[in-house]
């Protein structure tokens, strides 16, 4: 680390910015690697797996993931093609949809899960002990509390990390 800036907050920043860059391409690269299709996917299917009975709304699931409305609405497409996501009409707004993960849907993200696990205990979890990884959550926490305080600042982040990622 003898490369951060001095400066406690931008060698911070720095730090958490390199860190989640090189996650997110080994996560992704062993998932690749192990045949499965890319996190993105397994987000959608996590997130519509547990939502309530009727599904989500587009917009909804949009404020809960990273992705821009365009990549969410080529996803989501995606996935309804391949018969892993239904869309449904919204039963409040006519004009509106609903999103449901089909069967197909919550196989695909339990056989995805044990590789993504895995990924993060090998990547994370092998650097970090418990105490230090709840630290960690407990402050990234934080940091998604003040965009969620100022939604002007971040529009695309309202998902907390206890949201994120999931059981078999």
């Amino acid at each position: 680390m003898a490369d951060l800036p001095s400066d406690p907050l931008i060698a911070a920043w720095v730090a958490l910015f390199r860190a989640s860059a090189g996650l997110i391409s080994a996560v992704q690269g062993e998932v690749k690697a192990a045949g499965c299709p890319p996190l993105e996917w397994y987000d959608v299917l996590w997130d519509l797996e547990r939502a309530p009975e009727a599904g989500r709304r587009p917009f909804e699931l949009k404020g809960r993931l990273l992705l821009t409305q365009y990549n969410l609405s080529r996803l989501v497409d995606r996935l309804v093609k391949a018969g892993y996501v239904e869309k449904r009409p919204c039963p409040i707004d006519g004009r509106g949809q609903m999103l449901q993960i089909t069967e197909e849907g919550k196989a695909l993200r339990r056989r995805i899960w044990p590789v993504y696990q895995a990924a993060i205990q090998r990547h994370v979890g092998s650097h970090l002990t418990e105490p230090e990884a709840k630290l960690l959550s407990e402050m990234l926490a934080r940091l998604i509390d003040g965009f969620r305080a100022h939604p002007g600042s971040c529009g695309l982040i309202q998902a907390r990390p206890e949201d994120t990622a999931g059981p078999a």
